[in-house]
């Protein structure tokens, strides 16, 4: 969860899906308490895309991770 904090992402359903369309996520994290209506697209463009998906953490958890005030649904990380 340390590379949330140092690698450059994207926070949101909107950036995480158009990063994961654009080829530009390398990893994506979604937050195990979110509405299932929310990241199950993701999930599923993840999967047709060959990416990575965490579930482990909640929304608090990964909004902390990124620096941010507010819960994250969903975290891309982006290629480097």
């Amino acid at each position: 969860m340390t590379e949330l904090a140092s690698k450059e992402k994207v926070i949101g359903v909107k950036q995480s899906r158009k990063a994961i369309r654009d080829g530009r996520a390398e990893q994506v994290y979604l937050a195990c308490d979110a509405d299932p209506a929310i990241t199950d697209p993701v999930a599923d463009s993840c999967k047709s895309a060959g990416i990575p998906v965490k579930t482990a953490y909640t929304m608090a958890q990964l909004g902390q991770a990124c620096h941010i005030t507010v819960g994250a649904s969903v975290v891309a990380i982006l290629k480097t």
